[in-house]
């Protein structure tokens, strides 16, 4: 089902066109995992019949991302940009640069917009491009302090945590802090199985559900002198999760 975002932008549109682009970006969301180059046709697709429309150059970009055609990723979400005014897929423009082995445009681009206006979520994929981006360059201490940001909170799990212990976690294995590296992974690996498949806003996650020994599934024990890892309200920080990613 099209998003609320999109389901807007295409009013714009003929009632017919506006038909077969949705049936085009519906694909798109279901191909995008399993087949993403079929997924990056339909995209296409839909930008020959749609081309001014943000959420479609938006898709358009997402698959030649996942085909690894990072300058046409890059050109569509500069477009993108340009269409909508928005900045939430800086982070992608950042990896797309990346892609291209320029790291220090990567950066460039990265800094070039103003964290604070950014929403939590997309502030941490940010965080987690540039560090990479400075990984690439071979500046593995410049790559851990991108990463030390507020989200950077153990003891409360949201749907950007696990992505960002980890990429907290192979900065500090890359600088040889292993036994460091290895306690960031692991609250990935908690921060994953409280949030489980739910995708609401709070999840209720009760003390057992956290505590895990040698027999599940390599996980450790997590309990520490903070207690127990708290599953919180990603819309308490006043960051609105927006999706505009297709998925």
């Amino acid at each position: 089902m099209l998003d609320r975002v999109a389901s807007n932008e295409l009013k714009t549109l003929s009632k017919e066109n506006a038909e077969g682009v949705a049936l085009h970006l519906v694909m798109v969301s279901r191909l995008i995992e399993e087949d993403p180059e079929l997924a990056h046709q339909h995209a296409i697709s839909a930008a020959r019949r749609a081309g001014r429309i943000g959420v479609v150059r938006e898709t358009l970009a997402i698959t030649a991302y996942a085909t690894a055609d990072y300058a046409l990723a890059l050109r569509e979400l500069r477009t993108y940009r340009r269409i909508t005014g928005r900045d939430d897929q800086l982070p992608m423009m950042v990896d797309s640069e990346r892609g291209l082995e320029r790291p220090e445009r990567a950066l460039e681009l990265g800094r070039s917009v103003k964290r604070s206006t950014l929403s939590s979520a997309v502030q941490v994929e940010l965080a987690i491009a540039m560090s990479g981006a400075r990984l690439d360059l071979g500046h593995a201490e410049e790559a851990l302090v991108e990463l030390q940001i507020p989200q950077l909170d153990p003891d409360k799990a949201f749907s950007y945590s696990p992505a960002l212990f980890g990429a907290y976690g192979t900065v500090l294995e890359e600088l040889g802090r292993d036994d460091e590296a290895a306690i960031w992974f692991s609250r990935a690996d908690v921060a994953e199985a409280a949030l489980g498949d739910d995708e609401d806003d709070m999840i209720e996650v009760v003390e057992e559900e956290l505590e895990f020994d040698a027999s599940d599934d390599g996980a450790v024990e997590i309990e520490d002198a903070n207690g127990p890892l708290e599953v919180a309200d990603e819309a308490a920080g006043n960051d609105d999760e927006t999706g505009e990613r297709v998925s």
